[in-house]
């Protein structure tokens, strides 16, 4: 019984150890291949492990014979499967994927860093020997579906280096092992090396956990094909119809990618095992709504993804930029907390958008020399300090307490004229310093002339009424009285 005991907690010992290695199995590692960098003399030559050859040997493959690659976003990973001799794919090997960007979803246009999603078939003139990323395979993005729904975007690449901006980047020592099974492929006849992309592995219960997401009706597009390689263990047929991807069909005609779809038809064995592979599915989706009723899967960012794995980039080049995946940087979440979370990052961009467009702004007013000033802490907007210059009265001399007429010179200066009037009338707005400099002239000729009494001075205050009095007509200033006239009524 005791030894039976100690069996048992030797395997326990054993699971947990496994179990750790597996959780270690991140980023950091990366599944890095067991190649030597510094002993592979011609990289394009690059003959696979002895290992790696007793394992196809012990699945039944061939060197040879033909591969598939399949990768899951979420999780990070790129798989190699290969055929064996009954012509049936089985994984070969798996590999975390160094870096890649955007986030879930397919690639749409040029520049938004999103990695394709989608079916793709890689020929031998896709393979790039030359790459400034040390080996890489063109996806061949935008294929025939992505045309068809006016995608746009070039060399888009599984390469090495880890370092993406739309690309699948890989590590060099694991890029030179799939760039070495693609080259066998091809060298014992495959035509074209099928590439499934997805954003994650099309599980009932991942299915539920995004079905909220935006993408879902593409994702859904795509998973026929995805579980009909699951069923079958090969590659499905692709054509496009409709603009849409259709999988394993026997048309009546051509397929027009843009057109009509033809009459078509799915392999009656085919047919009955998906019957059959649906209807399990579907009972395992409705097991996972009911375990994610009211949660919400909230999608990272990639700037998310990459802070999870930042320790990692210590004591690397700058170019070495791995992005962590999202199962890690991602969570459950309520709906109304997701809800809020995602007003918040909105208008977290809405700011930094309008920072970036003053920004753009400056810079075009700057170029070429001009000349912009800096505001002052508090400016004083410009129209209002002219009005300030221009209302301010000029300074009156001791003689105007007793002059009507120097009263009625000053007074149309503040006489109100109608907003349709001021525009045709108005001059160009003065610098403060000139309007200034004129009302000390002015205040100067007023100071020279002969002066009136002090009901000539309040008859003149009564004139100067502020301009935001009703619009009257202009008038013409009185004559001025003789000096000897004032009490000659």
């Amino acid at each position: 019984m005791n030894g039976l005991s100690l069996m048992r907690l030797r395997n326990l010992v054993a699971t947990a150890a496994v179990a750790a290695l597996l959780a270690g199995c991140t980023n950091d590692t990366l599944d890095t291949a067991a190649v030597d960098l510094s002993t592979v003399k011609n990289k394009t030559e690059y003959q696979l492990s002895s290992k790696m050859a007793a394992e196809m040997s012990k699945l039944g493959m061939q060197k040879t014979s033909p591969i598939a690659l399949r990768i899951f976003k979420e999780e990070g990973t790129l798989e190699v499967w290969k055929a064996n001799t009954a012509n049936r794919f089985q994984l070969l090997k798996s590999y975390k994927i160094c870096a890649w960007s955007g986030k879930l979803g397919p690639k749409v246009k040029e520049g938004d860093r999103q990695a394709p999603e989608g079916f793709y078939p890689l020929f031998p003139h896709q393979m790039n020997p030359n790459s400034k990323y040390y080996l890489a395979i063109n996806t061949g993005y935008p294929n025939t579906y992505d045309r068809a729904n006016g995608r746009q975007g070039t060399h888009l690449m599984i390469h090495g280096a880890c370092s993406s901006s739309g690309c699948y980047s890989m590590t060099d020592e694991q890029m030179v092992e799939i760039f070495a099974m693609a080259r066998d492929a091809f060298k014992g006849g495959q035509q074209s090396v099928q590439l499934q992309a997805f954003p994650f592995r099309m599980t009932a219960e991942n299915m539920a956990r995004h079905r909220n997401n935006p993408n879902i009706d593409f994702w859904k597009m795509l998973k026929v094909g995805y579980d009909q390689f699951e069923v079958t263990k090969r590659p499905p047929e692709i054509n496009v119809c409709e603009k849409k991807y259709v999988f394993n069909q026997q048309g009546s005609g051509a397929f027009n990618p843009g057109g009509q779809c033809p009459a078509m038809s799915t392999p009656p064995a085919l047919q009955m095992a998906m019957s059959t592979f649906d209807k399990g599915y579907q009972l395992d989706y409705d097991k996972a709504m009911k375990k994610y009723d009211g949660m919400v899967w909230y999608e990272p960012s990639e700037a998310e993804r990459k802070a999870i794995v930042a320790k990692q980039r210590a004591g690397r080049e700058l170019a070495y930029a791995p992005t962590g995946n999202s199962i890690d940087a991602g969570k459950l979440m309520k709906a109304s907390d997701l809800e809020k979370k995602l007003a918040e990052q909105k208008e977290a961009e809405e700011t930094k958008l309008a920072v970036e467009i003053q920004k753009k702004e400056l810079e075009k007013a700057t170029k070429g020399g001009t000349h912009v000033p800096v505001p002052a802490a508090n400016p004083i907007p410009q129209p209002v300090l002219q009005a300030a210059v221009e209302q301010q009265p000029a300074k009156k001399s001791f003689w105007s307490l007793f002059s009507k007429g120097e009263a009625a010179e000053q007074a149309p200066a503040a006489v109100a004229v109608a907003p349709e009037q001021q525009a045709a009338v108005e001059p160009q707005a003065q610098p403060a310093g000139a309007a200034a400099k004129q009302a000390r002239s002015a205040a100067a000729r007023q100071n020279a002339q002969p002066q009136s009494t002090a009901m000539a001075s309040a008859s003149a205050e009564g004139a100067a009424a502020p301009a935001t009095e009703a619009p009257v007509a202009v008038e013409e200033p009185p004559k001025k009285r003789p000096f000897w006239k004032i009490w000659g009524n």
